[in-house]
Order: C-alpha cells, then structure tokens, then sequence
C-alpha cells in the first residue's frame, strides 16, 4: 500500500507541478501588480469587518475558516517535514511560494466571491462554480468537485488526526498495545482517535455557522499563543537568529539534499500549508458577506501571510535555532544527524524536540495542545469545503442523504488517520493537495486569458477607492463579466429599492 501511494504521489507531485505552483504566483503577482504588496494596509483595515448576516459570515469569520484550514499541521509537522527531507533551505522556499501565492490567493478568492450562490439561504462558491461559470465547462468542474470531495472528506482529515495522535503518544506515552483489526495500536492513539472523531461529530452536525463561529474563536488564541510560545524559545537563542537566517539563504541555492529537493519540498509543504492555489481557501471565502468581491480577496491574501509568514516561520526558526533536525538524503542517508534517526521527519517529532530543549518535560506537551486545536480546526474546514463540493454536485446527480453520508465517512477517516502509519497518511493527504491544485491553477490560469474577471473586480475596487467612497458596490455586467448571477440579481435590487 505504502509504495503504491507513494508512486502515485510521485506522479502527481512531478516537478511540474511544483514549478507550476511558483509560476502561476509569479504571473498572477505581476497581472496584480502585485497586490499582495500594493494592498497590504488594506487588507488590515478590511479584516476589522464583522458584519455578517443570516445568509453569509462576516470577513473575519471567512478567515478564520480559512485560517483553519491553512493553519495545521503543516505549520508543524510539515515545516519539519521539509527540513528534514529538503534541508534548511526549504524554507526559503516556502516564502517565496507564499509571497507569490498571496496573489494567487486573491485571484481564486475573488472568483470564488464573484461567481458565489445562495443556496438553501446559505452562501456557497468555490472552484467549481467559477469554473463551471466562468468557463462553461462542467465536466471539468464536476471532476474538481469530485476530487476535491475525496480529497478533503477522506484523504486530507487523516494527516491531521495523525499528526494529533502521534503527538500525544509523544507527549504522555503510547500506553498499552491494543489488538485490533489495524493491527496492535497504542491506547493512547486510540483515545486521541476517539475523541477527536466525537467532538468532530459534534460540531459538523451543527452546521456551516456553528464551525464559523468555532474557529473565529480558536483560531486567533491557537495561532497567537503559539506564535508568542515560539519567539520565546528564539528569544532565548537571539544572538543565533543572524546565522540562521544565513544558513535558511545559503542552503536554498547551494542546497546539502540537492536543488530538486529544497525546492520541491519547499513548494510542497508551503502549498500544503498555505493552500494557495490549492482551491480551498474560495470556498470559506465564498461564504462572506461583502460589498465586493475584491475585499473578501485581500483577505484572503493575508491569510498567506499568517500562515506562512508567521506560523512556519516561527517554527522553522525554533526547530533550526535549537538544531533539532536531521536532514535525509534522497538515498536515503543521513546528511545531518542531531537526533536519533528512529525520529520520522513526516511527524511533529522534531518541532517538539525543539520546544522540549527549552521548556523539559513541558514541550512536547505544548507542542501537543498546539497541534490539537491547529490540526482540529483543519478537519473542521475540511469538511466545509467537501460539504461545499457534494452542495455542488447534487445539482448534476441526486444522491440520498450526501450529507449524512459525508460526516460520517468523514468522523470514519479522522479516526482511521490517528491510527495508522505516517508516512501513509502524508502521502495520502499529498495526493489529494496535489490533484486539487492541478486542476485549480489550470482553471483560473485558463478563466484570466478568456476574461480576466477578478483583476477587471480588483481595478474597479480601485477606482472606488480613488473616489473615496466609503459604500462600494460591484456591477459585473459594467465590468463586462458574465455568470455573476448573484451579483447581477443584487444591484438589480438595489436599482429597484432606489427607485421606489
């Protein structure tokens, strides 16, 4: 099993991909002119926007969602992932797809809020309805929604409740060997399994607002307190921070596991991480309630920044400050040696190594509790935007009770993922990413040439904003885009409300 996954996701992650994901930044960052530089105080001021309604959340709720669904174990356990397999310099890869990616970001984000629906009084949108919208093409957009719902509903969620479940046995130790039909698992993963699977339950069942107003709690304490928890381990090992940032830099281009190593793993845990130009992040940006579809993409945007920026940043530089990495070849032989070789790379091992130097007998535990609540709010995104897709696909196939269905295949993947081996889950979970972003990149790429919509969306934005208007509004038949039938539906509204 664990070669056939492997092979797999060998062809999916091929070299091409990896340099379609940083070109498709790069050009979107230019097509922008570069907005995720250009807008960067208006993204701030825009994240100060609660209003929400009874069809929508509100702009911060939709980064939050989102943020749940970037911030996770990547930010952890990928981070060391890349290190470990990539070397040092992966990191720096993992900015520069960022940096890029920010404008890939709003460019997905934005189509997602412009070709949005209302569907059963909710907000719905995504890759899907844009592509089917913007393109005409709904073979290619029932694929996306297929892949998409196998992806987030059963491939993605058992990376994080792995991560979790491994993270505890770390923490307080595997406990009894319990014979089961997986074979002998550890009492410890199988609580960890079952009570994530419970609170998962929970929640989903209580529908799109409850997860909304879950992670716009969470998600802000979790990514600040660990934030904080990290920069105290650096504080504590500043005078080493210049000869970090130098080794990140120097390993990058003279790179210790080789070129195609640090920038394919580099690219792969960023966008694993991030998500942009994966096509997750539209869906929570879909839901928003905005006056304009390019506001909902600046938020996003940042969001990248957050993600990778902040977080991995934060735990490259505790991992790499306190040398608890090893570094292994594509021979698989070993080319940095600080820990023990049993230490699995594709785990939250070395992040708590690190934080267990500093703060014993206290860091893995931490390191636990963080992961729990980043890795929790992940699944709970997963399963919006599965929920999303299968939303989506109805309109095509009729299918008895799809919901029902998907949590508890969903709930059934979570658990199964916190028992099972990690190199398999990652692997998994690559896939998934991978085929999503594939057909992702290639749909907006292809929607920019036809009709530009989300950069006509961003100049129009623009010149409200030069007028100074404090009320923006969005007239896409102004614009000259088309299958924006919600937004058409609205100013027509609007139009009819100020006449009378």
């Amino acid at each position: 099993m664990q070669e056939f996954v492997d092979a797999v996701n060998g062809l999916v992650w091929s070299p091409a991909l990896v340099y379609l994901c940083l070109g498709a930044g790069l050009f979107f960052s230019i097509a922008t002119r570069f907005v995720q530089v250009r807008h960067f105080r208006e993204m701030w001021r825009l994240l100060m926007n609660n209003e929400e309604s009874q069809k929508g959340i509100s702009s911060f709720q939709a980064l939050t969602v989102s943020l749940s669904g970037r911030v996770g174990t990547g930010n952890i356990a990928g981070v060391a992932a890349a290190i470990g397999f990539g070397g040092p310099g992966a990191v720096f890869w993992m900015w520069v797809v960022a940096f890029f990616g920010a404008a890939t970001a709003y460019i997905e984000s934005t189509l997602g809020q412009i070709y949005k629906e209302e569907i059963d009084g909710q907000y719905r949108g995504g890759p899907a309805f844009y592509i089917e919208k913007a393109t005409g093409q709904k073979w290619y957009a029932v694929i996306f929604a297929i892949a998409t719902v196998i992806a987030t509903g059963l491939m993605l969620p058992g990376i994080q409740s792995n991560a979790m479940a491994n993270a505890v046995e770390l923490a307080i130790g595997p406990g009894e060997l319990v014979s089961t039909g997986f074979g002998d698992i550890s009492f410890a993963k199988i609580v960890t399994g079952t009570v994530i699977a419970l609170l998962l339950g929970f929640i989903i069942f209580g529908g799109v607002k409850r997860i909304a107003h879950v992670t716009q709690v969470v998600v802000p304490f979790m990514a600040l307190g660990y934030i904080i928890t990290a920069c105290i381990v650096i504080g504590l090992h500043i005078h080493e921070l210049p000869g970090i940032f130098n080794l990140i830099i120097s390993d990058a281009f003279t790179p210790m596991a080789g070129l195609g190593a640090v920038i394919g793993w580099g690219v792969k845990r960023g966008v694993y991480s991030n998500e942009a130009g994966q096509g997750s992040g539209p869906h929570a940006a879909s839901a928003a309630e905005v006056d304009h579809p390019a506001q909902q993409g600046l938020v996003q945007s940042f969001s990248v920044y957050v993600d990778t920026l902040f977080v991995c940043t934060a735990t490259a530089l505790m991992i790499l400050i306190t040398g608890s990495y090893n570094v292994i070849g594509a021979d698989e032989q070993m080319i940095v040696s600080n820990l023990s070789a049993s230490m699995i790379p594709n785990s939250p091992a070395f992040t708590q190594a690190a934080m267990e130097s500093i703060f014993p007998d206290l860091g893995n535990v931490l390191i636990a509790i963080s992961l729990f609540f980043f890795a929790f709010t992940t699944i709970l995104a997963y399963y919006y935007i599965a929920e999303t897709n299968l939303t989506y696909l109805q309109r095509h196939v009729h299918l008895p009770n799809p919901l029902f269905v998907l949590k508890i295949a969903l709930v059934a993947a979570t658990f199964y993922g916190a028992i099972k081996a990690a190199n398999l889950a990652w692997a998994m979970g690559d896939i998934g990413v991978g085929l999503m972003a594939w057909l992702n990149i290639l749909a907006i790429i292809f929607i920019y040439i036809c009709a530009k919509p989300a950069v006509k969306a961003l100049r129009d934005y623009e010149a409200q904003q030069a007028q100074g208007l404090d009320k923006f509004c969005f007239d896409p038949e102004k614009l000259g885009i088309k299958g924006a039938d919600f937004w058409e539906a609205r100013i027509k509204k609007q139009q009819s409300a100020e006449q009378a």
